[in-house]
């Protein structure tokens, strides 16, 4: 493939995953459409709120860890999500990419439908 898993990628793969994501995420429109965060940009207080809130990836996993998951961390990771909140994507976790539809409520048909429209 062209980007191992997160263990075995360089720095550099990293940082092209990132570059080649976000370029995607842009192209969204309408409900999905909104912002990506560097990981590598955001302050201690927009972390750790975004952490508090369970929309940020941690590094805090043991077994990840020693898997190599965290290898150089916090280079080609981020968030974008959309302005409700309700769409995110996580880049440069252990699934490189991690597509989350969520909202309050049990209207699982409406949570589905947000990312196959």
């Amino acid at each position: 493939t062209k980007d191992p898993f997160p263990p075995a990628c360089t720095s550099e793969q990293f940082e092209n995953m990132e570059k080649e994501s976000v370029a995607a995420l842009k192209t969204l429109t309408g409900e999905l459409q909104g912002d990506y965060h560097a990981l590598a940009k955001m302050d201690a207080a927009t972390q750790k709120q975004m952490v508090e809130d369970h929309f940020l990836f941690r590094d805090d996993d043991d077994v990840l860890r020693d898997a190599g998951g965290y290898k150089y961390w916090d280079i080609g990771r981020g968030i974008y999500h959309n302005k409700d909140k309700t769409f995110l994507t996580w880049v440069g976790e252990e699934d490189h990419l991690r597509l989350i539809s969520m909202q309050m409520g049990g209207d699982l048909g409406g949570v589905y439908r947000r990312l196959v429209k």
